[in-house]
């Protein structure tokens, strides 16, 4: 082959990227050229590991267990509160005896149940600052693993474009009176020409699997931030929740203004859906961590074939 195929060779088999590879010591240009092709992006590849690596870190630093068993445990024990008991005779509140009894056995349990709100009120505001901090670095982290998945799909066009321009090449040499020595070196050409497909097929796999991550790791920061801004709504219907069981509950007492039982029980009823819609996005949230734990998996198994016929 001609030293102007030779510096072709390299050049499109070398973009943005692939142009700082330094190959393993060969003892020849075509014994390099044949590493070039088995080896083309691999610094690209390197760095999608590092990236993967990186988002199992992120994933390991989130903690969205404590917020989800806390709903839960707060939605189990609102129907415990029994607005019944504040019902003697066909009148509410205010109620002597056996009624006042039921009223303070109802005022009780709204303080086991305002601990567990109160906590829920806790989780929100620290689920809202972790989301906050942890945001810019995940990011960041999918910005350079698009860049990255999108500079070896640019690898893969200029290798099929090589490829394309050497068998048309190879295919008019053939049709040549060729001596011993052109043979060796056509041979050598269809060879090399193996070398990049398969190259390229792992390439095609790893580009393939980075992108399923990506989508993956955008849709759960999509559904975290989604659910971060759920719990302020949340925050709100709890503070609503305890102002009006509160003032309930000092009325049925004696240690208040009269209330209003019906708008109590609307509050606590619009609370116990809120806390089934906020399940309902903790599930999808874990659904999709554990999506994206898939993809992880998955990439790590396309670079690990990718990487193995690397550099060290």
């Amino acid at each position: 082959m001609a030293d102007d195929d030779i510096d072709r060779t390299a050049s499109l088999m070398t973009p943005a990227k692939l142009a700082q590879v330094k190959p393993r010591a060969a003892a020849s240009p075509a014994a390099w050229l044949d590493q070039m092709a088995a080896d083309a992006a691999h610094q690209n590849v390197r760095r999608i590991a590092e990236l993967r690596r990186q988002f199992k870190e992120q994933a390991k630093a989130r903690d969205d267990s404590a917020i989800a068993a806390g709903i839960a445990r707060l939605a189990k024990a609102l129907p415990h509160l029994d607005f019944g008991l504040l019902q003697g005779h066909g009148i509410w509140s205010r109620m002597t005896g056996k009624s006042r009894a039921a009223a303070t056995e109802f005022a009780g349990r709204f303080d086991k149940l305002k601990a567990a709100a109160d906590e829920v009120t806790a989780l929100i505001k620290g689920f809202d600052k972790q989301v906050r901090d942890q945001a810019p670095a995940g990011d960041l982290s999918l910005l350079d693993l698009e860049v990255e998945y999108k500079a070896i799909e640019k690898v893969q066009d200029q290798g099929a474009r090589w490829l394309q321009d050497m068998r048309s090449q190879l295919k008019t040499r053939h049709a040549q009176d060729n001596d011993a020595a052109a043979a060796k070196q056509i041979g050598d050409d269809e060879a090399r020409c193996e070398i990049l497909v398969a190259r390229l097929k792992v390439l095609r796999e790893v580009s393939a699997a980075a992108q399923g991550a990506h989508q993956a790791a955008r849709a759960a920061v999509a559904r975290r931030l989604s659910l971060a801004q759920a719990p302020q709504q949340l925050g709100a219907r709890l503070a609503d929740w305890r102002s009006k069981m509160q003032a309930l509950v000092d009325a049925t007492t004696g240690e208040g203004e009269s209330a209003s039982v019906d708008a109590a029980m609307e509050c606590h009823r619009d609370l116990q859906l809120a806390l089934r819609d906020a399940g309902a996005d903790c599930a999808q949230m874990r659904a999709q961590d554990n999506a994206l734990a898939e993809s992880l998996h998955a990439l790590k198994q396309q670079l690990e074939a990718a990487q193995a016929r690397s550099p060290a």
